[in-house]
């Protein structure tokens, strides 16, 4: 069988370097030795503005597949893979105030040790037996919970028609937590970190976070957006996500709640914390996101971007999850006003899917600004009382309302005297806490470090193996002797991902492959050996070499990620959307590994020599090529660790790869699949 019949039947596999072969190489990003690449990975970077339209599956079983991988997404994303443990609440409620049909009380309990969700509690009165009860986010309202607004804004809405009541137009969100108590529930009304009592991050930090603190990084302490909270995946998202999470274990715990009758509802940002909650917990029956969720801007905010959260995904799929309970949406005259054609049909697709066609519903009020005003609130009161069996039934009209000055609200008094504000030192030890109650979970349930990882890699080897694949040789191919040297592109995956590569084919070639990621790279036109006598003598033996080409940036001969506009020194808003480039690295390998097992004729036998700067992307694909790809994989000793960066856009930065072990781990667990041997250098 001759190199030509390979070519046309097989396309024979060539692999790809690290970045650092490409500079080696001087090989710019898109070439490939005089074969065209056209790979859409050089575009323009995805941002939070960008197209999320969503097509839904076409089965119930394709759904369960997706479905289970897209939670385990945004877990990973949020830092709670493993979960870490629910410590003890600590929860104080205090400051009871009698309001005729309901209380108000103030709360504040431990979301982590030491750090303390703060809110309002309403409790119907004149009721028995168990109560279905609302968790609360707010959104970015100006004061959040303590939210007044000023007269001119009154004014406006009620001239606008937005409002009825001037008390409700002072403050919309203390309106809806009275009217959903007067209706029977329970409502914990919470603060979103840095607002009202939430003070020990402030608002500066968590929404307006801007420039790089180099006082807050550190190899033992950091805080919150350096690169070390990025190898953890700990976010501010990440926080609330945890924080909503113990507030409905707060609610669940109060004696009068049935558990089985718990509504979730936010607008705006609140709205990003309603479905991500739902997303990850079970406990809620019912939603109701309100004005936020689209095909189009997916929540501008640091507190709602996180790195691999919305990878191949968005708001509307996000939401998807919660099907087949009760959800409803509204859209305004924001980001959301084509929701009603873009977006909410595919929701509805999903809900038909699971079989509950008329349990989700959109109001879209685009004669309104972004709003939870009173027709949203009438919507939702609607939808709550239909779905959790209120014992009261949902108002036609609003009655009237007191509105609580912060003084009336506030946790914090002498009595209960409030923790450090903004204190660089206790977001330091927090970080730490969350460290160590992730590595506690990890050592508890070593196997999730697997799925971490997976979820890093960006994509399984499954998902790989489907292809599509394309192997074009280029045109510049010459004979050198007993060998062929062949450059090419292997073009794979639904978006047709180039790949360059050149390998080296004998004539006496015997079915054994060697593929080398090394910094030296194909050797020059002319010299198909080398100077490299292990080369030489493979090739004299029967073996085909391969030099392959990894995907790097355009960017990332500086050494730092491609960034997107306006990213505010926040890697969330880049790598939130976009894979990161050391895992697109492993995807390409992951991608001709599994192309040369699949087509015919095979290799019958295939090595992987890997350089130490190549290691991480190496290491990163093995870690999902199933036993039995890999005959044999050498590799030079790895002296790289993630943890030793210290830039948030450090190319080489994988997010979550800190927390899952760093490069230990990542060679434990290729050992723990192929024969893998470290060789120290000759």
């Amino acid at each position: 069988m001759n190199a030509d019949h390979l070519l046309v039947s097989a396309r024979r596999v060539c692999l790809t370097l690290s970045a650092g072969a490409l500079f080696g190489l001087g090989i710019l990003p898109g070439s490939a030795r005089g074969a065209e690449v056209s790979d859409w990975r050089h575009g323009a970077l995805k941002d939070l503005n960008g197209d999320f339209s969503f097509t839904p599956p076409v089965s119930r079983e394709l759904w369960a597949e997706r479905s289970a991988a897209l939670r385990q997404q945004v877990q990973v994303a949020m830092g709670l893979l493993p979960w870490p443990e629910k410590t003890p609440l600590k929860a104080v409620i205090h400051g009871r105030r009698e309001a005729g049909d309901f209380t108000i009380e103030k709360v504040y309990f431990e979301a982590l040790p030491g750090f303390y969700v703060t809110g309002s509690l309403y409790r119907p009165v004149g009721l028995t037996g168990k109560l279905p009860a609302v968790l609360s986010p707010h959104g970015h309202w100006p004061d959040g919970r303590f939210m007044r607004a000023a007269d001119a804004e009154v004014q406006r809405q009620l001239a606008s028609g937005g409002e009825k009541d001037e008390a409700a137009a002072r403050s919309p969100l203390q309106a809806r937590c009275v009217n959903l108590a007067r209706m029977g529930c329970v409502v914990f009304h919470y603060d979103m970190i840095g607002y009202a009592d939430s003070i020990q991050l402030p608002a500066t930090l968590a929404h307006t976070y801007k420039v790089r603190r180099p006082a807050m990084e550190g190899p033992e302490r950091w805080g919150f957006f350096s690169a070390q909270a990025e190898g953890r995946l700990q976010s501010i998202m990440g926080l609330q996500t945890w924080s909503s999470i113990r507030a409905l274990d707060f609610l669940t715990s109060l004696p009068e709640v049935d558990p089985a009758r718990i509504g979730v509802t936010g607008a705006s940002g609140g709205a990003t914390q309603t479905f991500i909650l739902t997303a990850l917990d079970p406990r809620p029956a019912v939603m109701f996101p309100a004005v936020m969720v689209s095909t189009g801007m997916q929540g501008g905010c640091t507190c709602e971007n996180a790195s691999l959260l919305r990878i191949g995904t968005g708001n509307v799929e996000l939401a998807a999850l919660f099907a087949p309970k009760p959800a409803s949406f509204t859209a305004a005259d924001d980001w959301t006003k084509e929701f009603q054609t873009k977006g909410f049909p595919e929701l509805q697709a999903m809900y038909r899917l699971t079989g509950a066609p008329d349990q989700v519903s959109l109001l879209s009020r685009t004669e309104f600004p972004h709003n939870y005003n009173l027709h949203s609130r009438l919507a939702m009161y609607g939808w709550m009382a239909a779905h959790l069996k209120t014992p009261r039934p949902a108002p036609a009209v609003e009655p009237p309302m007191e509105v609580l000055a912060k003084a009336d609200l506030t946790v914090w008094d002498a009595t209960h005297p409030a923790p450090a504000a903004g204190d660089p030192e206790f977001e330091k030890s927090l970080l730490k806490t969350w460290q160590d109650a992730s590595a506690s979970a990890l050592a508890a349930d070593p196997a999730s470090a697997a799925t971490g990882w997976q979820v890093l890699a960006g994509r399984t080897w499954t998902e790989t193996a489907k292809g599509p694949f394309d192997w074009k040789p280029d045109a510049s191919r010459s004979r050198e002797g007993a060998v062929q040297r062949i450059p090419g592109v292997l073009s794979h995956g639904p978006k047709a991902e180039q790949t360059a590569c050149t390998f080296l084919y004998p004539d006496n070639w015997s079915g054994k492959l060697w593929i080398m990621l090394t910094k030296a790279g194909a050797p020059a036109a002319g010299d198909a050996a080398g100077a490299d006598p292990a080369v030489k003598a493979a090739l004299e033996a029967g073996t085909a070499v391969a030099f392959p080409t990894l995907f790097t940036d355009s960017a990332s001969a500086s050494g730092q990620v491609r960034r997107v506009a306006g990213d505010r020194d926040f890697l969330g808003y880049t790598d939130g959307y976009n894979t990161p480039p050391l895992a697109r690295r492993a995807q390409d390998l992951m991608a001709i590994l599994a192309w040369v097992r699949q087509h015919e004729p095979k290799a019958r036998e295939v090595r992987l020599s890997v350089a130490a700067d190549a290691a991480p992307e190496a290491l990163l694909a093995l870690s999902q090529v199933p036993a039995g790809s890999l005959n044999q994989v050498e590799m030079e000793p790895v002296p790289f660790r993630f943890a030793s960066l210290t830039d948030a856009f450090d190319a080489r930065l994988l997010p979550g790869a800190v927390k899952y072990g760093d490069i230990p781990a990542l060679i434990e667990l290729a050992k723990s699949r192929h024969t893998l041997t470290i060789v120290a250098k000759p």
